[in-house]
């Protein structure tokens, strides 16, 4: 690309939420974005950018060889990847016994395998440039799982976390960035139908998960004081950072809830203390 300064981004799940905000102002910042979604007739729509630096591509992300194609028509296309960035996922809200083996299965296979299937196509890329940066679109609830009826979601997310961070020090020889970006409530749609799904076979034991069920498609949809342009922008400047962070809480509701958890830890570890450092053998002196 004639201005260095100018990257190429590969985001999955652009056409819409986070990942169409984030397309968006990439183009128009005269960035070059090869924008994934399932079926990709939605996504010149959604953009409505008319730029030959936009690549909408139809892809699986459960499908290892449609990811490795849609990674090879960027490269093909623009010369290079820089900046890639798993967004794609959605939400799932259901106790853990009424959740059967399939819809739990799923969520996984979206949410973390998918992302894996992401990171392991791009990887050959970035090592033989020397450069890049991975972001990984997390969740407050991957640090904070105190969410009744969130309990898959959540482990999925608490997984993205925790590969992201090896993942960081895996890389670090090949001079690739890697950041675990964890929001808070944004306001996107995915709080709707379309994104969070409900069990097949709700139980009626779970009325904790009913309520949550309730607050959160019918009070805090809509109303979530996360922007999801100010999110975008965000991204943006952090993919700019020569020292990028590897953890990035996103709104303030999710750093309250992150210190929140640290300190409440912080007090759990040391009521345990002498139970925690009982198990060691003894030292003969």
């Amino acid at each position: 690309m004639e201005n260095q300064t100018k990257k190429v981004w590969f985001i999955t799940g652009a056409s819409k939420g986070i990942g169409l905000s984030l397309t968006r102002q990439l183009l128009q910042q005269g960035h070059a974005v090869a924008a994934t979604s399932r079926s990709v007739k939605q996504l010149p729509q959604a953009v409505a950018f008319s730029t030959n630096q936009f690549l909408p591509l139809a892809m699986d992300l459960t499908n290892e060889e449609s990811v490795a194609q849609a990674l090879a028509k960027t490269v093909e296309t623009f010369g290079r990847v820089d900046v890639v960035v798993n967004n794609a996922g959605y939400g799932l809200l259901g106790s853990l016994e009424e959740l059967t083996d399939q819809e739990a299965r799923k969520n996984f296979e979206v949410n973390v395998f998918g992302a894996l299937n992401v990171i392991r196509k791009a990887l050959p890329y970035l090592r033989r440039q020397n450069s890049g940066h991975i972001f990984n679109i997390s969740s407050i609830g991957g640090m904070n799982g105190n969410f009744p009826g969130f309990g898959v979601y959540c482990a999925t997310k608490f997984a993205v976390n925790g590969f992201t961070e090896a993942l960081a020090v895996e890389v670090e020889p090949f001079n690739i960035k890697v950041t675990v970006v964890m929001p808070g409530y944004i306001r996107t749609n995915f709080l709707t139908e379309s994104s969070l799904v409900t069990p097949q076979s709700p139980m009626a034991e779970y009325a904790n998960a009913r309520e949550m069920q309730t607050l959160h498609q019918e009070q805090i949809n809509g109303n979530q004081p996360g922007d999801p342009e100010k999110v975008a922008a965000a991204l943006i400047q952090t993919a700019t950072s020569e020292n990028p962070p590897v953890h990035l809480l996103l709104g303030s509701d999710a750093y309250d809830m992150a210190t929140a958890k640290l300190d409440s830890l912080g007090q759990e570890f040391a009521q345990w203390v002498e139970v925690s450092q009982s198990v060691g053998f003894e030292v003969e002196v």
